[in-house]
């Protein structure tokens, strides 16, 4: 990570989808740091993978809400509930531990997940406003796996959109990079391999539908 981080990679939703966080990673080109706005995992086959790859690059991460049902034992669906069973211990307390929300880069970052004042609510692009910032430049959300920023002059609200599970229409894995000096943001998607995540859900007990919908990005 750069002394003076600029250019900063959001990533968000991954999902246990270790191919597009490859393809995400790959993509990301020049950057001074990266940050995740939870949901490492649920629905996908690999829940261990993207908990090594986020550690192992030392990914500041926030806890997102499949994150929580997994620790938690309150799985929303058959991927939680495969990396409740298929994760160890250790990975599980790294996922208890995640914080609620993060203040990064001298407090010029925010990231949560869901909305900056109501765990589990969906802020919807609609909803986007200067209104949800606080002393901070940017906020970073994710938990719709929508794709949407919008640049106040208050500054900057964003979802990276979804690297494992886009729900935009659009299947390719997204993510954005922002610069905190111009206070500026690119959106992104990569094209990963679709069907071998596909395949590798097949081999789990995750629910097809969990297979079907990532061609679809729905």
């Amino acid at each position: 990570m750069s002394d003076h981080p600029t250019r900063i990679g959001l990533l968000s939703d991954i999902h246990s989808n270790a191919v597009a966080l490859e393809a995400v990673l790959d993509d990301l080109g020049d950057v001074d740091a990266v940050v995740c706005a939870g949901d490492v995992v649920g629905y996908g086959p690999s829940p261990a993978q993207c908990i090594d790859s986020i550690r192992t690059r030392e990914i500041p991460t926030v806890e997102g809400n499949h994150d929580r049902a997994v620790v938690n034992g309150q799985p929303y669906e058959s991927g939680d509930q495969y990396a409740s069973l298929t994760l160890s211990e250790e990975k599980q307390a790294w996922l208890a531990g995640l914080p609620r929300e993060r203040l990064l880069f001298d407090r010029q970052l925010k990231v949560v997940h869901d909305h900056p004042e109501e765990k589990n609510r969906y802020t919807i692009p609609a909803a986007f406003d200067p209104i949800l910032l606080g002393d901070e430049d940017v906020l970073v959300l994710g938990h719709t796996h929508i794709q949407h920023a919008e640049v106040f002059d208050a500054g900057i609200v964003v979802n990276p959109g979804s690297v494992g599970q886009p729900r935009d229409n659009n299947p390719k894995a997204a993510y954005a990079v922002v610069n905190l000096d111009t206070l500026s943001v690119e959106l992104h998607r990569v094209s990963y391999d679709i069907g071998a995540v596909q395949r590798r859900i097949g081999d789990t007990s995750i629910d097809s539908y969990n297979a079907n919908r990532l061609a679809k990005g729905q």
